[in-house]
């Protein structure tokens, strides 16, 4: 039975990464896939999907006003049976969309599995990841670890020198230069002005 599956996590816990391996797992099995981006999120290139480990795959771009359940509608009349979709960035989602998703689970029988953050910079929850929250059948948390050696919950913008920036657009795309993942009680004190966050902290070979 198909099911509305949501994946969230905070930054950099491999989000992206899991999904690229879900979609080959599927077609390692002779399935087709559909992964959906966000036209927003163009950090690795047009309409491409990209992990810090390397791996890349195509997706298919949507913008806000997209009806989700008609695009996949499209997509399998021009390309024939669809086993699987997946979406990453999936916090930018909208209400709506998230609901036309889940019209893609129940109306045409095809599992989603969407990735996405959970919360924002100030600690409060995307529209999408609420509705994905909401609505899904299964909830799932992909865990990273803080700095200080906690699991991560939250992500804090920072500026150039590690100190956070609480104003803002909620939506401002960026990487490990502009966000860090950390704990609860890491977000409490950096968001205080208690101290500053090192932007590039070591990295170790595997």
């Amino acid at each position: 039975m198909a099911k509305l599956y949501f994946y969230y996590s905070a930054m950099n816990a491999g989000k992206t990464t899991t999904l690229l391996q879900s979609a080959y797992n599927y077609h390692e099995r002779g399935m087709r896939t559909r992964i959906l981006t966000p036209m927003l999120d163009n950090r690795a290139g047009e309409g491409v999907v990209a992990s810090r480990i390397g791996l890349r795959a195509n997706g298919m771009r949507f913008a806000r006003a997209d009806d989700l359940l008609a695009l996949i509608d499209a997509d399998i009349a021009e390309n024939g049976k669809l086993d699987c979709v997946l979406v990453d960035e999936a916090q930018f989602l909208s209400k709506a969309q998230v609901w036309q998703l889940s019209d893609v689970v129940d109306r045409r029988g095809i599992p989603v599995l969407a990735f996405g953050l959970r919360t924002d910079f100030r600690g409060e929850l995307f529209e999408g990841s609420q509705y994905l929250l909401a609505w899904a059948d299964n909830l799932e948390e992909i865990k990273t670890i803080c700095h200080s050696g906690r699991k991560a919950t939250m992500v804090v913008r920072v500026d150039e020198h590690g100190h956070a920036v609480t104003d803002g657009p909620q939506v401002e795309i960026g990487g490990n230069e502009r966000y860090v993942s950390v704990s609860r009680a890491e977000f409490k004190k950096i968001v205080a002005g208690e101290g500053h966050i090192e932007l590039q902290q070591p990295v170790l070979p595997l």
